[in-house]
C-alpha cells in the first residue's frame, strides 16, 4: 500500500515553534519514526513539506496518477481557509484522513478541510499521525473503500 502525507504550512518548523502548544519533536525526527512505522507495517509512505496551497494540490494529482491508495494530511496553517486543496481533496477517490497534532475544536479553530475527510484524529500530539496511519490501514485492509 502506498500513502501520500502532506504536510502544510509551517510543520517544517515543528520543533522549533510554540514549546506550549506543540512538543519539541522536530520535523526530521517525526519523519524518521513514520517512515520506521511504515516498514514496521508494510506500507510506503511519501512525506511532502509544503507552505503553498498549490503545491500540496499538485501532489495529490499527482499521487493519485501514480496509484497512491490514501492520502492524509495536516493541513496546518491551510486548516483555515485552503478551499481548493478541500476540493482537490473531495474529487479524489482514494481515502482522505485529516490530520491534527492539537485539538483544533479546543482552540476554537475550525477546519475547512474535514469536510473532505473519512476521518479527522487531532489532539493526540504527534501520535495523532500514527493514529491516523493505523487508521487509514484498517479502512483500506478490512472495508472496500465506496466513493465518499
Amino acid at each position: 500500500m502506498k500513502f501520500l502525507l502532506i504536510q502544510g504550512a509551517n510543520l517544517n518548523s515543528l520543533g522549533y515553534r510554540q514549546g506550549n502548544t506543540y512538543d519539541d519533536t522536530t520535523a526530521e525526527q517525526l519523519d524518521r519514526m513514520l517512515k520506521q512505522h511504515a516498514s514496521d507495517f508494510d506500507y510506503e509512505l511519501d512525506i511532502f513539506y509544503t507552505n503553498i496551497e498549490g503545491e500540496a494540490i499538485n501532489k495529490v494529482y499527482a499521487s493519485v496518477a501514480a496509484g497512491v491508495d490514501g492520502v492524509l494530511a495536516n493541513p496546518a496553517g491551510f486548516t483555515y481557509n485552503a478551499y481548493s486543496l478541500r476540493d482537490c481533496l473531495s474529487y479524489i477517490a482514494p481515502p482522505y484522513v485529516e490530520i491534527h497534532i492539537t485539538n483544533i475544536d479546543k482552540r476554537n479553530i475550525k477546519s475547512v478541510m474535514s469536510v473532505a475527510a473519512v476521518g479527522v484524529v487531532q489532539g493526540f500530539g504527534i501520535d495523532s499521525y500514527f493514529v491516523a496511519l493505523e487508521a487509514m490501514l484498517r479502512l483500506l485492509k478490512h472495508e472496500p473503500y465506496q466513493n465518499h
